[in-house]
């Protein structure tokens, strides 16, 4: 019976669906886009599928890149956003992968992460569906979230970028207030 409890015990603190680390030592969902890291590219691909271009920074070790990836992006309503609205480009902090900003900067990621000022991880930033010519990846930004935050919230970004809830001025804290209200 002891026995019986213990494996009970285990199974209900491990993550129901721990997501694989590559070589890199970052998280792989199975929605992660490989790609050559143009993100002009990376652009054109997003849009040809009618879904969002989104970059991540993540970083080997990363605490709250674990719980992004075992609490937050594992919540079935968060996944389906995801896989259905957004197309996902890993870029790892410290890497040495060429990317190609915009503006046609070429620097490795984690040159690419100190131009572009990131700092923290993970860090999402959420492109538009059309980046001007000459303008790089933060500039064109429509939304940009350094550190990890919860479910409700994340579900909540996912949302508004995806409804574009930044052309018409909608202040995002406003529509999460909103959010709350209603599934009260």
């Amino acid at each position: 019976m002891r026995r019986l409890f213990l494996l009970a015990a285990l199974a209900l603190s491990t993550p129901a669906l721990a997501v694989e680390l590559g070589d890199d030592g970052l998280h792989k969902p199975a929605w992660l886009r490989e790609t050559f890291k143009d993100l002009r590219d990376d652009l054109s691909e997003a849009n040809a599928e009618g879904k969002r271009l989104l970059l991540v920074f993540e970083q080997r070790g990363c605490i709250y890149c674990t719980e992004m990836h075992e609490k937050v992006f594992t919540d079935p309503a968060v996944d389906k956003l995801i896989r259905d609205h957004y197309f996902v480009v890993q870029l790892n902090l410290f890497g040495d992968v060429e990317v190609t900003d915009f503006d046609g900067t070429v620097l490795s990621e984690k040159d690419m992460a100190l131009r572009w000022g990131v700092m923290f991880t993970p860090t999402l930033i959420f492109l538009p569906e059309e980046v001007p010519e000459g303008v790089s990846a933060p500039d064109a930004a429509v939304a940009m979230m350094p550190g990890a935050i919860g479910k409700g919230m994340f579900e909540s970004l996912l949302i508004w970028v995806r409804d574009r809830g930044y052309d018409s001025g909608e202040n995002f804290q406003r529509f999460v207030a909103e959010r709350m209200t209603e599934n009260q």
